[in-house]
């Protein structure tokens, strides 16, 4: 819970991303012998919101460095203190954002697996 708060109000939504981004590949799981067009549906959707969780992490990442360079400007100095609590809280989201997007892929490769797997028997 630390590491969220740390992130910013980012690491929420990436969060969120990865929660729907299981949603997504449970329903797909669910709905496979029962609609297949619903279930590409949703592993479509798994798959675009695994990677908007790896863009938003990208982008908050860049966001931080940049209140990180703009914070060392104002002060004048580089205290290696707050340069190194800046750098880890900007890293906090590309983080979360991989985490996300890795965790969203495994299971939609699982799903495309399990597709391979039923078509053959």
């Amino acid at each position: 819970m630390r590491l969220l708060n740390q992130g910013g109000s980012i690491m929420y939504i990436i969060l969120v991303l990865l929660v729907l981004s299981l949603f997504f590949i449970v329903k797909a799981f669910v709905s496979k012998t029962k609609d297949e067009l619903h279930s590409k549906k949703m592993i479509g959707l798994a798959v675009d919101s695994s990677l908007l969780s790896l863009v938003i992490g990208c982008l908050g990442a860049l966001l931080g460095i940049i209140k990180l360079f703009n914070m060392a400007e104002v002060l004048g100095e580089t205290r290696p203190d707050l340069f190194s609590a800046g750098l880890r809280a900007s890293l906090a989201n590309i983080t979360l954002g991989l985490l996300s997007f890795v965790i969203g892929r495994l299971g939609i490769l699982l799903y495309k697996w399990s597709l391979k797997s039923a078509g053959n028997k």
